[in-house]
């Protein structure tokens, strides 16, 4: 398939890769920074553009992997081409697709992307949504030439599913890093917490989250907490977050005391 990658961020950089990976043929790349365009372009043996008018009619799906409140107008200027427009956004319906055309659909790649760290696409999860039944069949056909695990998600499922995405990846990174400072303000060294990061997220991949609950608050353990809070007391945001998510994991317990 001849393919047209609207972006050069991380999410187009991959996606971009593994079409071309799969044997089809990027036609081009638009970003609106011609140094970008040129660096995913080159990678993926397209041509560079960073002007929606120098689009190349000759391809037969453009897919948008930009910022979500560009995705409407960038749509609208593809509109006349009339060919398959695809958005990768988790958070945004198909509806701003279809304001401007019926060829329209959604390939939404689940998982973090840095153009630093290569990513086996093949296990990435493509949850599609499509205007009709023969285009969903084209994007299941398209998807499955990349990835092993396909899904038809709509864009109601689809919100909930990046909300969730958003627990489970975006927040515990942030926590991750507000580690990593109380470590460095006290000269220790962030690698210590490593293998426990890794054994946590290794738990999950057979069990449920709160099966596999540990710390002070799964125990109740008072006496534990209110020292981490005094801890805290010179960080008023910390001690915060620190007793809501107490808070939560006391109650996904019950609050019954346990010996984790």
């Amino acid at each position: 398939m001849r393919i047209t990658i609207i972006g050069s961020g991380n999410v187009a950089t991959h996606m971009a890769a593994a079409f071309k990976n799969a044997g089809h043929r990027i036609v081009q790349v638009y970003s609106p920074n011609m140094h970008n365009a040129a660096l995913l372009a080159y990678h993926v043996g397209a041509a560079a553009i960073d002007e929606i008018s120098n689009i190349d009619p000759n391809t037969d799906i453009f897919i948008i992997a930009i910022k979500d409140d560009a995705i409407a107008q960038t749509a609208e200027a593809l509109a006349s081409y009339q060919k398959l427009i695809v958005h990768t956004s988790g958070s945004t319906g198909i509806d701003v697709l279809l304001t401007h055309t019926n060829k329209a659909g959604v390939l939404y790649p689940l998982q973090t992307f840095s153009k630093i760290r290569e990513v086996d696409f093949a296990t990435v999860p493509l949850c599609i949504e499509a205007a009709n039944d023969n285009i969903y069949a084209d994007l299941e056909q398209l998807a499955t030439t990349v990835s092993n695990n396909i899904y038809s998600i709509n864009s109601s499922g689809r919100r909930i599913l990046h909300l969730a995405a958003v627990f489970a990846c975006n927040f515990p990174n942030y926590l991750y890093g507000v580690a990593q400072q109380l470590l460095t303000d006290h000269e220790l060294d962030f690698n210590l917490l490593r293998p426990l990061i890794l054994e946590t997220a290794q738990k999950v991949q057979q069990q449920s989250p709160v099966a596999v609950q540990t710390g002070p608050a799964v125990r109740n353990d008072q006496t534990t907490m209110d020292e981490h809070l005094q801890m805290l007391v010179n960080k008023p945001q910390l001690q915060d977050i620190y007793a809501l998510l107490s808070q939560g994991i006391i109650k996904n317990n019950n609050g019954e005391p346990g010996d984790k």
